[in-house]
C-alpha cells in the first residue's frame, strides 16, 4: 500500500469542485433535489478509486463506507422523528397556534431580533440547535411569511440563535464532545467559548435589529394579517393547551432523553392531544370515517409518515401548513449518505492527512496556526459534509503542536468548535446545512447571508489568534498542568 501523493490527495476535491458547480449552473437552488446528491456519489466514488490505485482493497472501502453509515445513525433518526413532528405538530395544532400568537406579540420592526433571542434561549435551555430549528424555529419561519418579513432573514436569525445555545450549553453534544476531543473541563470550554460566542451572538442581533428597522416598514398590509389571523382561529380550536407538547418536548430535552426519542414522543403525544382539541381538523385530513378513533389512529400515522395537508383555500395558510412527514426527510438523507461516506473515504485512506500535514508545518506563528485550524474544519465541513467530521479531526491533528507551542488547550477547543460546529450549517451538503434548509423550508444559499453569529463567531476566534487578544499559555512542559495563563 502506498502513501497518497497530493496530487491523490486533490483530485477528489478537484472533482467535487467541478461537480457541484455545474450542479449549481445547470440547476439552480434546485441542484439539491438529486443532482449534488449525485455529485457526492461520484466523488466517493473516485476517492474509492483513488484508494484502490494506492493498493488499498475494495473491502476496506465498503469497510470505510459502513462506518460512515454508522456514524450517522443518530441523524437519521433525528431527522426522520423531526420530519414525523413536523407534520403532526401541524395535525393537532400546535404549529397554527405558535403562529397565532406570534403574529399577535411579534412587530416586523424587531422580528427578527426577537426570532434571535427566543431561539437563543431555548436552545440554552435544552442543548440542541436541531431540536431548536426544527420546533420553535418551524413556527417563527411559518410567522414571518403570515407577517409579510422575509422569511430567508428569519431562517438565518433562528440558525443564529440556535447555534448560540448549541455552543454555550453543556447539555449540547457537540460541546461536550469538543471538550472531551481536546482534554479540558466542559465548563472551562464553555468560559471560554463565551469570549466569541456573546460578542458574535451581539453582533447578530445589533444587525438584526438594523434589517428589521430598514424593512419593518415594507410588510404587507395589516388588514391581511387579520383576515389570516381569523382564518387560522376558523380552522383549528386555538388554546394554550395546543402548546403542552411543546413544552413536554423541553422537559424531555432538559432531562437528557435522547433527542430522537424526545421528538417522537412529543409527536405522538401532540398527535393524542389533537385527536381531542382538533377533531374536525382530523376528520378533514382522513376524509372522515365516522368513526373518531379510526380517524386520529389514521390520521397521526399518515401525517408522521406523509406530513399534513390542507386546502383552506388561502395560499399563505396551506403553504405554512402543508409540510412534515418522515418521506419530507429522505432527499436530506441521501445528501447526507453521499457527504459523509466521501469525507470517511478521504480520512480513512490519509487524503485529508496528506492536504494537512503541510499546512501544520508551513504554519509559524500563532495566528498562521489558528487560520490553518479554521481552514481545516471548514474545509472538512465543505468535502466531508459533517460537523463531527470536522470537529473531531482537528482537535485530534492539532492538540499536540497546540502543546508543542504552549497554548492552552481551551484555545483549541474554542477554536475547533467556532471553526467546525458554527460553520456546518452554512454547507448545503453537509448534514447541518441540509437538515436546517430542510426543516425550515428556506435554501442554505438563501438563509446564509443572513446567518450572522455563523461567521461572525469563527472570525473573532481567528482574530484573537491573529492579535494575540484572550489566547491563553501553559508552561511548556505542563504535562497534567491544565491552569492556563491569560494573556
Amino acid at each position: 500500500m502506498r502513501r497518497p501523493s497530493l496530487g491523490d490527495a486533490i483530485t477528489p476535491l478537484v472533482v467535487l469542485a467541478v461537480l457541484v458547480a455545474g450542479a449549481l449552473a445547470l440547476f439552480g437552488l434546485d441542484a439539491l433535489d438529486g443532482p449534488v446528491q449525485v455529485a457526492l456519489i461520484m466523488c466517493a466514488m473516485t476517492a474509492a478509486l483513488v484508494a484502490l490505485k494506492n493498493g488499498h482493497s475494495w473491502s476496506a472501502v465498503q469497510k470505510a463506507g459502513q462506518g460512515a453509515l454508522s456514524s450517522i445513525t443518530s441523524a437519521v433518526f433525528i431527522l426522520l422523528a423531526v420530519g414525523a413532528l413536523i407534520g403532526v405538530w401541524n395535525l393537532s395544532g400546535t404549529i397554527p397556534t405558535l403562529v397565532y400568537y406570534g403574529i399577535q406579540v411579534l412587530s416586523p420592526s424587531w422580528y427578527y431580533a426577537a426570532t434571535t433571542v427566543i431561539c437563543g434561549a431555548v436552545a440554552m435551555s435544552i442543548g440542541s440547535s436541531w431540536t431548536t430549528a426544527g420546533t420553535i424555529g418551524v413556527g417563527l419561519v411559518g410567522v414571518a411569511d403570515m407577517l409579510g418579513v422575509s422569511t430567508a432573514i428569519t431562517a438565518g436569525a433562528v440558525i443564529s440563535g440556535a447555534y448560540l445555545g448549541d455552543k454555550l450549553s453543556p447539555l449540547s453534544e457537540t460541546t461536550v464532545l469538543t471538550a472531551q476531543m481536546v482534554r479540558v473541563d466542559v465548563y472551562e470550554h464553555i468560559k471560554r467559548q463565551a469570549w466569541t460566542s456573546v460578542p458574535a451572538f451581539v453582533i447578530g442581533l445589533v444587525v438584526f435589529l438594523v434589517i428589521g428597522l430598514v424593512k419593518g416598514p415594507e410588510v404587507r398590509n395589516p388588514v391581511g394579517k387579520e383576515i389570516e389571523l381569523a382564518s387560522l382561529g376558523d380552522i383549528y380550536h386555538i388554546t394554550p393547551l395546543n402548546l403542552l407538547p411543546l413544552a413536554l418536548l423541553a422537559v424531555l430535552s432538559v432531562r437528557k432523553v435522547p433527542p430522537s426519542l424526545a421528538l417522537a414522543c412529543s409527536a405522538l403525544f401532540a398527535g393524542v392531544l389533537g385527536a381531542f382539541l382538533q377533531p374536525d381538523v382530523m376528520r378533514g385530513f382522513v376524509a372522515g370515517t365516522g368513526n373518531l378513533v379510526v380517524e386520529s389512529v389514521k390520521g397521526i400515522w399518515l401525517a408522521m409518515a406523509n406530513g399534513f395537508t390542507i386546502d383552506s383555500g388561502i395560499p399563505v395558510i396551506d403553504q405554512l401548513l402543508s409540510r412534515g412527514g418522515m418521506d419530507s426527510m429522505l432527499l436530506t438523507l441521501w445528501l447526507i449518505i453521499g457527504a459523509v461516506t466521501f469525507g470517511a473515504i478521504l480520512e480513512e485512506f490519509g487524503l485529508i492527512a496528506r492536504l494537512v500535514d503541510p499546512l501544520i508545518r508551513s504554519a509559524k506563528s500563532t495566528g498562521r496556526l489558528f487560520v490553518t485550524v479554521f481552514a481545516c474544519a471548514f474545509g472538512l465541513n465543505v468535502v466531508a459534509g459533517d460537523q463531527y467530521i470536522a470537529l473531531v479531526l482537528p482537535a485530534r491533528v492539532f492538540r499536540l503542536e497546540f502543546e508543542k507551542r504552549s497554548l492552552a488547550p481551551t484555545n483549541l477547543s474554542r477554536l475547533t468548535a467556532d471553526s467546525g460546529t458554527v460553520t456546518s450549517a452554512l454547507v448545503p451538503w453537509n448534514s447541518c446545512g441540509a437538515f436546517m434548509g430542510a426543516v425550515l423550508g428556506v435554501a442554505t444559499l438563501s438563509y446564509l447571508p443572513f446567518a450572522v453569529f455563523n461567521y461572525a463567531s469563527p472570525l473573532l476566534s481567528v482574530l484573537y489568534g491573529i492579535t494575540g487578544f484572550k489566547i491563553e499559555k501553559v508552561p511548556p512542559a505542563f504535562g497534567e498542568v491544565r491552569t492556563p495563563i491569560a494573556h
